[in-house]
């Protein structure tokens, strides 16, 4: 039984996420929350909430055992830009875009 949580608009770059991503992707989920728990970087502590929260659905919606539990899918892609400006010189304005992504994991206890 596969079970996901989905978190949308989060201030970190999709870029970023995938690398933090990529550490966890097809591990059995205790040992993702301790690699996560330990890693340095910012979109760690925002997948581990996800993560939590998906096994947290599978646990509560359909009774699985959280100890078969790995992460069958994550996927971390491109949001919506937060665009702001910076003014320049001459009257001008320069754009910046503050990038969001969007979080989905699926974890599941590998059958179907």
């Amino acid at each position: 039984m596969n079970t996901t949580a989905k978190l949308r608009g989060v201030r970190l770059s999709a870029q970023k996420g995938r690398l933090v991503a990529d550490l966890v992707r097809g591990r059995p989920v205790e040992q993702a929350l301790n690699i996560l728990q330990f890693s340095p970087k910012k979109g760690a502590v925002i997948i581990r909430k996800v993560l939590e929260s998906a096994i947290a659905n599978a646990e509560h919606n359909a009774g699985a055992d959280v100890d078969e539990l790995k992460i069958t899918r994550i996927c971390v892609e491109r949001g919506a830009f937060l665009r702001r400006f910076r003014a320049q010189s001459k009257g001008r304005g320069a754009r910046i875009n503050k990038p969001t992504c969007n979080i989905f994991v699926t974890v599941g206890d590998g059958r179907n």
